[in-house]
């Protein structure tokens, strides 16, 4: 049995791969979940290139089969969880009058519902793990409109204040068996995901997917005594979007 071991959702590209490869270079053997099999392929080979443990699970987070599913491939492979990262997420803006019902759904799905199935399914390996260790910890990337509403991301906001008050709801509950939860509130990273937005703000101008990583990093070495619930990341001149 490896000695450490990891989840990582959204793992594909940005915020969840930089993620991932620094876990796998720090040890953690790494399952990487995403939807997008070719991208995930794509990720999956070049993190064994680089001689990390790593293995794949195509699943859509918001379908309940494919997180029960990702989570016994998991356990089967590495028996053990030290690490979920909860980062997969999808953002579609529509003024209210506009929304469609499946795409609101689908966010709710992705962005929020996904979180309480990984961590139902996961509740025993992490149990374990902060038996034995006293720092399991599970990541949930939120956002900086999780802090402040935004129009237009109206159904994007609202499920990233449900991560945030998730998140707090677990290290209530879970404080005591040794299992952190931190709650990730950045602005604009630059990844794919604020392709539609560079042309207004440069990517050099945005968090950079290393901030997330530095912070990623720092959690892990904190003393069983010490939980960070949350944690805002924004540019110098204040909050932005996202």
């Amino acid at each position: 049995m490896t000695e450490r071991a990891a989840i990582v959702t959204g793992a594909s590209s940005g915020i969840g791969l930089a993620v991932a490869r620094m876990l796998a270079e720090e040890g953690h053997a790494v399952t990487l979940v995403a939807r997008r099999r070719e991208k995930l392929d794509a990720a999956y080979e070049a993190l064994r290139g680089d001689g990390q443990e790593v293995q794949r699970v195509a699943a859509d987070v918001g379908n309940e089969d494919d997180v029960i599913r990702a989570v016994a491939a998991h356990r089967e492979a590495y028996g053990r969880l030290d690490l979920l990262m909860n980062n997969a997420g999808v953002g579609i803006g529509a003024p209210i009058g506009e929304l469609s019902t499946k795409r609101m759904d689908i966010q709710l799905d992705t962005n929020l519902r996904s979180i309480p199935l990984f961590y139902r399914e996961c509740a025993a390996m992490l149990t374990a793990a902060g038996a034995e260790h006293g720092n399991a910890l599970v990541v949930n990337t939120a956002s900086i409109a999780g802090k402040h509403g935004q129009g237009w991301l109206s159904i994007y906001s609202a499920t990233k204040f449900g991560v945030i008050g998730f998140t707090e709801a677990m290290n209530a509950e879970l404080g005591s068996r040794g299992i952190k939860s931190t709650a990730l509130c950045p602005g604009w990273v630059d990844t794919a995901m604020t392709d539609f937005i560079k042309q207004q703000v440069a990517p050099e101008a945005m968090i950079q997917t290393s901030d997330i990583v530095a912070s990623v990093r720092m959690l892990l070495s904190l003393s069983p005594g010490c939980v960070v619930p949350e944690i805002v990341f924004q540019s110098p001149a204040g909050p932005a979007l996202f």
